[in-house]
């Protein structure tokens, strides 16, 4: 029964140590980029385009395979345009910054899952209201956005991921919620 117990204890620090040893070489600065299909399907509008997005930003490694982080971008979400039978509102364009927190879960060596949150202040364009008076909007929101991805590890510094985020952004009655599902590639050093 000890026999047992220590092999199982020897077998289980050998398991934690080694991941663990793989964090840590992951704490760091990372940049990554994302582009992918931007989708907004509400009220009047229904339209996707292409999407784009840019982070820089710092994890660390707080646990064998969790690393927890800080983040700052900038995402295009493109531009939409109305559904049909709905005069009076123009073409919606949605960009902006985002500031946030981060996580990277490692489920083995190679592949992990993933997590962000935070603040997303969107410039927001668009119109909406009768032919003759519409109602433009042309101002910032703040809102917020989230996400969750999943992706594989090369090494300790390049990793190419899918991702689905979410963001919210709303101004004067006119209300987004589009989400954006990328591919990315991050890099860290």
């Amino acid at each position: 029964m000890k026999n047992t117990l220590l092999a199982l204890a020897l077998a289980t620090a050998g398991f934690v140590a080694l991941p663990a040893a793989h964090a840590a070489d992951t704490s760091g600065f990372f940049i990554n980029g994302n582009v992918g299909q931007s989708n907004l399907s509400k009220g009047a509008y229904d339209d996707s385009d292409t999407g784009y997005g840019m982070n820089l930003g710092y994890r660390w490694a707080v646990a064998p395979n969790v690393l927890l982080g800080v983040e700052g971008g900038y995402t295009d979400l493109g531009t939409v345009s109305p559904k049909s039978g709905y005069p009076g509102f123009a073409d919606a364009e949605i960009s902006g910054w985002n500031v946030g927190a981060n996580a990277h879960f490692n489920l083995n060596e190679n592949w992990y899952i993933s997590g962000r949150a935070g603040l997303f202040r969107a410039d927001v364009k668009g119109s909406y209201g009768p032919l003759a008076t519409p109602v433009l909007v042309d101002d910032s929101s703040n809102k917020w956005y989230a996400g969750a991805g999943f992706g594989y590890d090369f090494s300790n510094n390049f990793s190419v991921g899918l991702n689905y985020d979410y963001y919210k952004a709303e101004k004067n009655g006119l209300k987004f919620d589009p989400d954006l599902v990328s591919v990315s590639a991050e890099y860290r050093f």
